[in-house]
């Protein structure tokens, strides 16, 4: 038994699933009954996973999606928002959301969803804390947290802006409009559509773990870093983490490889 079937066999969770192909994980919000809506329970058993895949070397790339035929996830769970009162109780739900996506946004790991149905509010925030999108033709995605008299606050006013720009992200979320999957592609906020979104995201994620896993958490690390500087600051870290990189047995291997005409395989060292 491998130490990845360990991480799969030691804990039963509720409400999310979580199912290997090999190097890859599929971690499904499993709630259909609720859309897959994140309550407090599930927010803190995605989080526990994600713990798990962080110190398990043998996991390369995470897909998240969500279970049913409906949703990704569909958003926070209302009935629980419900009973928030006060400015206090509202920044600790907010600071516990996002404590979560920025989890999900900075595992070493490339992180793609998997968007088969409705991603609105918290289930559009979770994707955009991904690091790739892939949505099925029958995808909605909207920030619609107006209509209930709140603001996205699970990090989705601050991403959505930087991802598609902040006109576009203003109209989706003052308007509280839906968008479909070839609107979300064209203004960028897919990165794929295909009528089997968990498939293709396989086939992405398969394309991703083939090249180096030290290099791809790097990338993920200048990008995530470089976003919230200058671009003089951000082509620092680009530098450094480029020094770092040159530095590792991978980069000797992939050389090599090139060099004499073969397939390099990496290490992670």
């Amino acid at each position: 038994m491998t130490q990845h079937d360990l991480l799969l066999d030691e804990f039963d969770f509720e409400n999310i699933t979580l199912d290997q192909h090999g190097p890859l994980v599929v971690l499904t919000v499993n709630r259909p009954k609720a859309l897959n809506a994140l309550n407090g329970e599930t927010i803190g058993e995605i989080s526990q996973a994600l713990d798990m895949i962080a110190d398990n070397a043998e996991i390369s790339a995470l897909i998240i999606t969500g279970g049913g035929e409906k949703a990704f996830v569909a958003g926070a769970d209302i009935s629980e928002l419900a009973a928030v009162d006060g400015v206090y109780g509202g920044r600790e739900v907010s600071l516990a959301g996002q404590d979560l996506m920025n989890q999900v946004s900075t595992l070493p790991i490339p992180v793609i969803a998997a968007i088969g149905g409705f991603a609105l509010g918290g289930g559009l925030e979770l994707a955009l804390a991904c690091d790739v999108r892939v949505a099925s033709p029958k995808a909605k995605l909207g920030l619609p947290e107006v209509t209930l008299g709140l603001i996205p606050g699970y990090g989705g006013t601050q991403r959505l802006a930087r991802l598609i720009g902040a006109g576009r992200a203003l109209d989706m979320m003052l308007t509280a409009r839906q968008v479909g999957a070839e609107e979300a592609l064209s203004m960028g906020l897919v990165n794929y559509v295909a009528d089997d979104a968990l498939s293709k995201a396989r086939e992405v994620a398969e394309q991703m773990i083939k090249n180096a896993p030290i290099a791809l958490s790097l990338v993920k690390e200048a990008v995530r870093r470089g976003l919230d500087t200058g671009l003089d600051a951000g082509l620092e870290i680009e530098a450094d983490l480029f020094g770092m990189v040159v530095a590792t047995k991978d980069f000797r291997e992939g050389t090599s490889a090139f060099l004499e005409k073969r397939r390099a395989d990496f290490k992670g060292e």
